[in-house]
């Protein structure tokens, strides 16, 4: 099973007991303070996972190791490069 496939699978399965209880479809007599946090736990769930998403990035970027050896080698295909071109007659 596919990563993607996993992840609809969990999020049918928390969409349909979400529903069933906010419907009353399972007929529990929820307090009324239980579905007032109900009600919008869809959207805490989403910004809790674009938090997640935001400070998993970040944390990827801040710790992204250069490769200095690939930036000098670069550099130095850059400057032949230049230099063949310059051979032909381009002007930088």
């Amino acid at each position: 099973m596919t990563k993607l496939a996993q992840w609809l699978w969990a999020l049918a399965l928390l969409g349909s007991a979400w529903a069933a209880l906010t419907m009353g479809a399972l007929g529990l007599e929820l307090p009324s303070s239980c579905r007032e946090v109900l009600w919008p736990l869809p959207a805490y769930l989403l910004v809790s996972a674009g938090c997640y998403a935001l400070g998993a990035v970040g944390y990827r970027v801040a710790t992204f190791q250069d490769c200095e050896d690939a930036a000098r080698e670069l550099q130095r295909q850059i400057e032949e490069a230049r230099a063949d071109l310059a051979r032909r007659g381009m002007r930088f």
